[in-house]
């Protein structure tokens, strides 16, 4: 008989395919069904944004890195405000810690929910996609009525937040609080024992503990794999310390592994909500009481006319962060993002680097996805929870 002989092939997946998640590009060579190798290609979303913040004045890059990671918007703005006042010295009130506590973990949620819909419909489970997207509209909502805007309200500021919290604004947190449990049962009766998605996702796209912690691969890709590290425990920030959740591992390190991690995720960022909302009181400080980033109120310390000279000061001509350097990080919905601001003295930053946890998942596609199908590429994207702009600054 004679033997078969083959040849490999090369193919494109991406940079506009949908289920690369963004303008991924994977240059795939293919033994049949299975992929012997594969190249990432990133930068096709160069935005150049932390250059670009090095232009803004402090309290202007806001903005701009929410525009990054756009699905953990405000775990962003977040990390980078944490690092800017750790060089101004600032203490927060524990009223906006617990604040900001709340809205990390609303912004974790609306991140998992994306995740969740576009993973599953990927796969095939469309009716996710549309259960997903309607619960977090509601999130959105309670966006739109704390700042205004629904996907980047820039309401986390350096010195505090940008104003107090709305009326109703417990009322709606609450609601939603009390009806996402229910929710998230829903999910998993769809996805969780069903056959046909244990079959694309289980012993697929595997990663273990030494793959993980050798390419420092984040957030829930390593937890999936067995690593405990969250950011919230191993170096507490904010009031997170004081809060009563777990940080829930498992080891299978496969895709389905990861789906489970994620949903378990959601139902410890609820029993955080929870308590936040309630050490919230509906009234109080929104902002620390230093005079270099928040304009004082009209009082009798100050004159009206001295009160208004500090606030054209701050926000035409912007505050002064003393020289130094500072790295902070948070725990986002991707894993660990830090923020790395280097200040000269002046009134805006000499360097602005972010450290993504979603690049660091790209680099480690290749090991993943190779020796397995071509089929199962899109299920290991997804279960990475890769987002491109927070690849391409």
């Amino acid at each position: 008989m004679a033997d078969l002989r083959t040849e490999t092939m090369t193919v494109n997946m991406g940079p506009q395919h949908p289920s690369t998640h963004g303008v991924l590009r994977l240059v795939l060579t293919l033994d049949g069904e299975i992929v012997k190798n594969a190249d990432v290609t990133v930068g096709y979303l160069h935005t150049g944004i932390e250059k670009t913040a090095e232009q803004k004045k402090w309290q202007q890059v806001i903005p701009l890195v929410e525009r990054m990671d756009y699905l953990g918007a405000q775990s962003n703005s977040l990390a980078y405000a944490l690092s800017v006042e750790k060089l101004l010295g600032l203490e927060m009130p524990e009223r906006v810690q617990n604040i900001r506590v709340l809205i990390a973990e609303l912004q974790r949620l609306m991140s998992h929910l994306v995740w969740l819909g576009t993973h599953a419909m990927e796969i095939g489970a469309v009716s996710v996609m549309l259960y997903c997207f309607r619960e977090r509209e509601q999130l959105l909502n309670i966006n739109e009525q704390t700042a205004g805007f629904r996907l980047f309200p820039s309401y986390i500021r350096v010195g505090g937040l940008r104003e107090d919290l709305p009326r109703g604004y417990h009322e709606s947190v609450n609601n939603f609080l009390d009806m996402f449990p229910g929710k998230l049962d829903e999910y998993e009766d769809m996805l969780t024992k069903n056959h046909i998605y244990r079959l694309r996702t289980e012993d697929v796209g595997y990663v273990s503990l030494e793959t993980a912690m050798r390419w420092s691969l984040p957030g829930p890709i390593a937890r999936a794999s067995g690593s405990t590290y969250d950011v919230r425990k191993s170096f507490p920030y904010l009031t997170y310390a004081s809060y009563d959740f777990e940080v829930p591992t498992f080891t299978e390190g496969d895709v389905y592994a990861r789906y489970r991690l994620r949903l378990r995720e959601m139902r410890e960022s609820v029993k955080i909500c929870k308590q936040a909302i309630a050490r919230i009181t509906p009234t109080g400080q929104w902002a620390a009481s230093d005079p270099r980033v928040v304009p004082p109120p009209k009082d009798k310390v100050y004159t009206e006319m001295e009160a208004l000279i500090q606030h054209f000061l701050i926000y035409s001509q912007g505050f002064s962060v003393p020289a130094g350097e500072a790295y902070v990080p948070v725990e986002g919905a991707r894993g660990e993002h830090g923020v790395y601001i280097v200040s000269d003295g002046t009134n805006r930053p000499w360097r602005v680097k972010m450290r993504a946890p979603s690049f660091y998942a790209c680099q480690a596609l290749p090991t993943v996805i190779q020796d397995g199908m071509i089929a199962d590429v899109v299920a290991v994207i997804g279960s990475s929870d890769v987002v491109m702009g927070d690849v391409d600054r």
